[in-house]
């Protein structure tokens, strides 16, 4: 397993991701299957594609700080390190 960069991990996390027209509007649908519920859409394949990275990132920056491991991606584990004080897990 290699560890990677956060934008590494996004990259891994795209190479998988899903794209398909939507069942009831004019829209294209994105799914990243490797991070559970995260998905989003576009008007086309350009504007879901970005989207998707904007939604893999938040994904994956609200994971990191309620102190969830990421999973592997295509054998690659996120190089991320975030401690979590006290105060800020009483809260979550």
């Amino acid at each position: 397993m290699k560890t990677v960069t956060f934008r590494e991990y996004v990259t891994e996390v795209l190479k998988n991701a899903i794209y398909e027209k939507g069942e009831s509007s004019d829209v294209i649908v994105a799914e990243a299957p490797d991070l559970a519920g995260c998905f989003t859409q576009g008007r086309d394949f350009e504007e879901a594609r970005e989207n998707l990275i904007d939604a893999i990132e938040l994904w994956i920056t609200v994971g990191l700080k309620k102190g969830e491991e990421m999973p592997v991606v295509n054998g690659r584990h996120l190089a991320a390190d975030v401690e979590t004080s006290a105060k800020e897990k009483a809260y979550a």
